[in-house]
């Protein structure tokens, strides 16, 4: 964290926050006069009655309110694309795709975002886009919000300086943040150059996962989330606004900058969360358990257990299992799973799987490790193992993502990738019996004894 930024810590708290002493009005919202002659604006991220533990609003003081822009014109949008997304046909295929390249030409983090697929419609409030983004460039004039829906950045390289209606987040390859639908922000680049992920969600806001049989703690523990503290800017000048709304970006002209928020309070809010505090749930005991024990928030959807998008990570951590084969096994899942690696190597994957990179394997489509990881795991001796060097994510959806003509016809697709796994070779052997059938092993599980 730089000196200078200051965070409020807790995951959707009720946060109060002024820059200026006098600017958060006591024991109401909207006084008739602001003493310090602010504007009070409500900013509501659910419909008023939604039920008091989903109902998210914060209310602001600011210079101006929003609404003092010119009329929003139409602007090309580039290689973003949303729901519902009907360029191509989907294949079944396993699909993979190496980093996306540091532009050559001046880009900023917007013009940067390019869409490699997603599910749902903006217009329904459901479903998901997946970018990538690679930016050189900060914005300076320029803000941008998504009305479509909010936005789960994960840097893989260089560190962005997100400064927000209600304050400033810096977020780090090995952080995320949020970015609440609707909540301006304009991106500057610390390292002179970024790259990584973004999940943009139309449904319902990411949450804490519930944490049923294992109790109170562990996974995202709620206050290691941070929130920023009110920062505001009064600059007058000319100034752009772009907005992505249903699916298309459109800008209008300001005359001063939108930043100029005094003091807030309420639980609305950008926040941020570095991944290291993630408290892995694992076994001690045999098996691989399910990837859900790593899931760091969650959308739902309107069916109980099934998400609109999960957000899960593979961090650093211990493999203990005896018996056991321990990277993931060979999958095929109902869910749809997009993965990223921010840093070192997937411990599924030997090869082929790099930093920046993605792959996505949607519903049905068989999965796992290549082979020669699974050469290596199904031979390696079963003492406890430290899996470092390694950081990958998982955004894991209910609906197909469904790739993008750009997706698929873009250099950094690798048309290679089934051939991981083709090197899997038949293992095969039983003793038959006369009646053709295999005779039974006896063999029991056993456990070591330490």
């Amino acid at each position: 964290m730089t000196v200078g930024v200051l965070y409020q810590s807790g995951f959707g708290n009720e946060f109060v926050s002024e820059a200026v002493p006098g600017a958060l009005p006591l024991g109401q919202n909207a006084p008739q006069k602001h003493p310090l002659g602010l504007y009070t604006e409500q900013l509501s991220g659910t419909p008023f009655t939604a039920p008091r533990s989903q109902n998210r609003r914060t209310w602001t003081y600011r210079i101006r309110p929003s609404v003092t822009h010119q009329p929003y014109e139409e602007i090309p949008s580039r290689l973003i694309r949303s729901g519902p997304f009907t360029e191509i046909p989907t294949p079944p295929n396993q699909l993979r795709w190496d980093p996306l390249p540091i532009p050559e030409e001046p880009t900023d983090f917007v013009d940067g975002i390019v869409t490699l697929g997603g599910n749902g419609d903006p217009a329904m409030q459901t479903g998901v886009a997946i970018h990538l983004y690679a930016a050189n460039r900060s914005m300076n004039d320029r803000f941008f919000y998504s009305a479509d829906g909010e936005s789960l950045v994960v840097p893989q390289l260089g560190t962005l300086r997100l400064h927000t209606e209600l304050g400033i987040l810096e977020t780090a390859p090995g952080e995320i943040c949020v970015i609440p639908r609707g909540i301006k922000f304009r991106v500057e680049l610390i390292d002179g150059q970024a790259r990584g992920y973004l999940c943009e969600n139309y449904g319902q806001t990411f949450r804490l996962p519930d944490l049923g049989p294992i109790g109170a703690n562990g996974l995202a523990n709620a206050r290691d989330f941070q929130a920023p503290t009110a920062a505001f800017e009064n600059l007058d000048g000319e100034f752009h606004i772009t907005a992505k709304f249903l699916g298309r970006l459109w800008t209008a002209q300001i005359d001063h900058s939108p930043l100029d928020v005094v003091a807030w309070h309420g639980n609305y809010a950008p926040y941020k969360y570095d991944l290291a505090r993630f408290n892995c749930i694992n076994t001690v005991s045999f098996d691989h358990p399910d990837p859900s024990i790593y899931t760091v928030l969650s959308s739902p959807s309107a069916i109980p257990g099934t998400a609109n998008c999960d957000f899960a990570i593979f961090p650093p951590r211990w493999l203990v299992a005896e018996h056991s084969f321990r990277p993931p096994w060979f999958h095929r899942n109902f869910m749809n799973e997009f993965m990223g690696l921010i840093v070192g190597a997937y411990d599924a994957k030997a090869e082929g799987f790099l930093p920046g990179g993605a792959s996505l394997h949607n519903c049905m489509a068989g999965h796992g490790p290549d082979a020669e990881t699974f050469e290596r795991a199904s031979s390696a001796e079963l003492k406890p193992q430290y899996l470092d060097n390694t950081l990958a994510f998982m955004f894991e959806t209910q609906l197909v993502v469904r790739p993008t003509e750009f997706a698929m016809h873009t250099r950094i697709l690798q048309h290679e990738y089934f051939e991981c796994w083709q090197g899997l070779r038949k293992h095969f052997q039983a003793e038959v019996s006369p009646n053709g059938r295999p005779k039974p092993s006896g063999e029991k599980l056993k456990f070591t004894t330490r």
